[in-house]
């Protein structure tokens, strides 16, 4: 494919996902994006802010995470003036290490609930719209992935989950970001496709799985995009 038919088409692609966020944003707020600081939602949040400069970036910091993931959080929210408010579990890690031990050795399910799935679900709950740069290649579990749909929170709270990239491919967004300039987190540059916390992130096993490096295999979802029963 050459690249004048590459650009057209991402132009094509960013024009839509620039349509659907004015649509959301603009105007009306009670609207959030997570951003976990991998590609795709460093892509979400550039093209956001320039919609609305205080959108509010929610970012799990669950204490667990890479030291080159914090550095390069810190560096984008203070070059680009991101409105970043860090999701806090109610436990410090050196508090839930005490009181459980190593929880993403012996039960990452229940290590996820308490540092990503309850803070996460908590701040969402304050939200209209919540924003996410899920993409259905990410992983098998997100092949059905809609770009627009009601998410059911614990307690019967509904709010409207968008996923402005569902249709991107790992190039679009890489294409993406590098024709907009975007820096990306370094952890890609050692080999990294699927980026979550340290200790349950490793290099992928299978090149054609990007999720194939994290939690050993033993799971595929952290549970964040796991809605609760319909009752």
């Amino acid at each position: 494919m050459s690249a004048a038919t590459l650009e057209t088409q991402l132009e094509t692609k960013l024009n839509a996902v620039k349509e659907l966020l004015r649509r959301e944003i603009t105007g009306k707020g009670d609207v959030c994006l997570t951003c976990s600081f991998q590609a795709e939602d460093v892509l979400l949040a550039r093209l956001a802010i320039d919609l609305d400069p205080s959108l509010p970036i929610l970012f799990l910091d669950t204490g667990y995470h890479f030291a080159e993931t914090y550095e390069y959080r810190d560096a984008i929210t203070r070059e680009w003036g991101l409105n970043l408010i860090n999701l806090l579990p109610e436990r410090t890690v050196a508090e839930q290490e005490q009181q459980f031990g190593l929880l993403y050795q012996s039960a990452p399910d229940q290590c996820c609930k308490l540092r990503k799935v309850e803070p996460l679900f908590k701040a969402v709950a304050e939200y209209r719209v919540w924003i996410t740069g899920m993409r259905r290649e990410q992983a098998k579990t997100r092949a059905a992935l809609e770009e627009s749909a009601v998410f059911h929170l614990p307690g019967g709270k509904q709010v409207l989950k968008l996923a402005p990239l569902a249709d991107w491919t790992t190039r679009d967004v890489w294409y993406a970001c590098e024709q907009l300039g975007i820096p990306l987190l370094p952890l890609y540059a050692r080999g990294y496709s699927s980026i979550g916390c340290e200790p349950c992130t490793s290099l992928p096993v299978d090149p054609n799985d990007p999720r194939s490096g994290r939690w050993s295999g033993r799971k595929v979802e952290c549970g964040i995009h796991i809605e609760a029963p319909n009752n």
